[in-house]
């Protein structure tokens, strides 16, 4: 299995904090999970006060990565890099494809110690602490785990969102794109407020992240770019609660004032 690298040069190594709330926790405990503290409880008890809709995204977030993890297996793909990953737990990949070999790969230092603990004993999932960003390393690193020369599947489930333009997530995705084989796979889901609307019949003026903003509210139209050449498989780029469901959808959904567009798509021979 892979170990991890040393933490970014611009990252500084944390120790556990019980007392400060940690985004990775925070949406392990929003699924359900166990790996959290009671300061992680309380910032989202208090985060679902002021935005009810966010428990029931990050959740059909989660439904969507497992559906179509399953369709990719489906397809036989038997690999999976799925980056910005936080803590693999709760339906993960390598929960939901047991005969897959996953990378994990997250920057967070803490997401890092949990995973590493939590994948003890898993010998088909490695994790990675790198920037999902740096391509190259991420690559050459995945290559040790994974035959990159066979299909891939890589995983960017509502982690684009955080990342302004000004990081240039769209160029790491095109190289990333370039890198991976024929047949290999693309998982996106990301939130926007605009995602109800073409971008026709949007009134307001995008907003762009900048590199203090911490991310960037896209239109269909831009986070479809992050597919590339790649061909979308059916039913497109949707709402995800919308993308291949496998049970009726919840009351209510279609009234979320933000929403999380989500899509699968191949790389052409």
């Amino acid at each position: 299995m892979l170990s991890g690298c040393a933490p970014h040069k611009f990252i500084t190594v944390r120790q556990f904090d019980p007392h400060t709330p940690n985004l990775a926790r925070m949406y392990d405990y929003m699924l359900g999970g166990t790996d959290n503290f009671a300061v992680d409880r309380l910032a989202i008890d208090q985060l679902a006060e002021l935005v009810p809709e966010a428990v029931p995204l990050a959740r059909a977030n989660r439904a969507f990565l497992q559906r179509a993890v399953r369709y990719v297996a489906a397809a036989g793909i038997t690999q999976f890099i799925d980056l910005g990953s936080g803590l693999p737990t709760q339906g993960s990949v390598h929960e939901v494809a047991p005969e897959a070999r996953v990378v994990y790969v997250d920057d967070d230092p803490v997401v890092a110690a949990h995973a590493r603990a939590l994948l003890a004993g898993a010998d088909r999932a490695a994790f990675i602490e790198a920037d999902l960003l740096d391509h190259e390393e991420v690559l050459a690193r995945a290559g040790r785990f994974l035959d990159l020369s066979r299909p891939v599947a890589i995983v960017l489930v509502s982690i684009l969102h955080f990342l302004p333009d000004a990081a240039d997530p769209q160029g790491a995705v095109a190289a990333l794109r370039e890198a991976v084989a024929p047949g290999s796979r693309l998982v996106i889901s990301h939130a926007t407020s605009m995602g109800r609307l073409s971008d026709e019949e949007n009134p307001r003026p995008f907003r762009r992240g900048s590199a203090g903003s911490g991310g960037a509210d896209r239109s269909p139209a831009e986070i479809r770019a992050f597919f590339g050449g790649f061909a979308l498989d059916p039913p497109g780029l949707v709402q995800a609660v919308d993308w291949r469901p496998d049970r009726p959808k919840l009351v209510g959904d279609w009234s979320l004032p933000s929403s999380l567009m989500a899509g699968v798509a191949t790389k052409q021979d």
